[in-house]
């Protein structure tokens, strides 16, 4: 059998050789290869002259009436000389049809001439890498198996390799088919999701949070219309979403325990309302920053040194945490210092509180700053001021710093001392002697 096989095979590289030959040796050939020569000449020539001829496709416009236009034709132009040699080619096949009957090399070379068309077009005109990719990967065959009619018998033969799934039963061809239109509909699902998000976020008449809302609800209406029609393209019917919604609920109850409760934990503090973007937010462990963005499946808070952490929405619903901005921005801080004892203590508050009151971002409601007097410590009397200010002291806003400056200031202005600790030794002159008798 294998000797059949050989001979076979044998035979019909004979066959082909001697065919080959034939064509090689035959008036028709060399007519056809001059034809394509004379096509490509043709092209380069016309490309050539009507380039030199036309002043904004020499070089780049810069200025003149219609500008965006001309800029398009200058780009355009890289196609004029393949889309030329097209063209020939095309008039060169309508008159070996006519004079000697057939044209299949020219026909070959024209099908190559397209796709060289084709390939520039993609390269030059598509700048989104996705998009591009897809044009050479997928489109280009697409288009030579067009051209040389090969597509219905590609076609034919991918369907024919499936594997079967249940009911149904998915060939090559289709899971193919499902790759790109994934593709496809992942491309304009990711550029739809952020203009979505710009459009609704526009809205000055919402406040953050329900922005926030109606952002998550856009994104999970949107993947879910494509993930059905994604489905519709692979031709998966409606009914099996019932099966699909089976399957995820197993997954839900033995592995996705975590992301469905940090979804809907993310939902849950949208609709809450008890942190907003822009709050500053410390976490039981102490990590704090200013509440970035409230996603999916995590929150993110950044803090003043510019780190980003993402925190899981769950883990403000289950644990404790502080909202330092969440009704009102105002915070109360204090500063302490102390004086030496040759101060009047009387003096100091109303010295401080004038001082500090000059600060911009102090306020005065709900309170005023206060100075007291906290104690009387081994080596100066101590004080405390409490202020109000707008706002977390940190980062841009450095309230304790302006404020201990205003201090300092103010008690140098008025020549009070600061002090700093200090020991008092006495040596008592007329203290007994301490005598130690040896052992006789």
């Amino acid at each position: 059998m294998n000797k059949d096989i050989i001979e076979n095979i044998k035979q019909y590289g004979l066959t082909l050789l001697q065919k080959l030959i034939e064509w090689a040796m035959s008036p028709q050939f060399y007519a056809q290869v001059g034809a394509i020569i004379i096509a490509i000449a043709i092209g380069v020539f016309l490309a050539r002259i009507i380039r030199n001829r036309t002043p904004f496709l020499r070089q780049s416009p810069t200025s003149g009436k219609f500008l965006s236009l001309q800029k398009v034709l200058f780009t355009a132009s890289y196609l004029l000389r393949p889309i030329l040699i097209v063209t020939a080619m095309a008039v060169m096949v309508q008159a070996l049809e006519v004079t000697l009957g057939e044209s299949w090399l020219v026909r070959i070379a024209q099908g190559v001439a397209v796709i060289n068309v084709l390939f520039n077009a993609i390269n030059k005109f598509i700048s989104n890498s996705l998009i591009r990719n897809l044009g050479l990967w997928v489109g280009i065959p697409f288009a030579i198996l067009q051209i040389f009619g090969w597509l219905d018998i590609t076609v034919n033969w991918m369907d024919t390799i499936a594997i079967p799934i249940g009911d149904a039963k998915f060939s090559l061809f289709t899971i193919l088919k499902g790759f790109v239109a994934a593709a496809v509909l992942f491309w304009i699902g990711r550029h739809s999701n952020t203009a979505g998000q710009k459009a609704i976020r526009q809205h000055d008449t919402m406040d953050i949070q329900v922005k926030e809302l109606f952002v998550k609800l856009f994104q999970i209406s949107l993947f879910t219309a494509l993930a059905i029609l994604l489905m519709q393209v692979i031709g998966i019917p409606l009914a099996s979403l019932a099966i699909l919604g089976g399957a995820v609920g197993i997954g839900v109850g033995f592995g996705l325990q975590q992301i469905a409760s940090n979804f809907i934990s993310g939902m849950i503090l949208l609709f809450e309302r008890s942190m907003s973007i822009g709050d500053h937010i410390e976490l039981d462990n102490g990590r704090s920053g200013t509440l970035k963005a409230i996603n999916m499946r995590s929150s993110i808070i950044e803090t003043y040194d510019g780190k980003d952490i993402m925190i899981p929405n769950a883990t403000f619903i289950t644990e404790q945490f502080i909202n330092w901005t969440h009704e009102d921005p105002c915070q109360r801080y204090e500063v302490e210092f102390s004086v030496s004892y040759d101060t009047d203590p009387h003096i100091v508050p109303p010295l401080i509180v004038e001082a500090v009151l000059k600060h911009p971002a102090v306020l005065t409601s709900p309170e005023e700053p206060d100075c007291e007097l906290r104690g009387f410590g081994t080596s100066g009397i101590d004080f405390g001021l409490e202020f109000w200010v707008s706002g977390i002291d940190d980062g841009p806003n450095k309230f304790s710093s302006d404020i201990l400056f205003l201090v300092w200031d103010a008690l140098r202005d008025n020549n009070i001392e600061i002090p700093f600790p200090r020991q008092d030794i006495r040596i008592l002159g007329d203290a007994p002697k301490l005598q130690i008798n040896k052992k006789p």
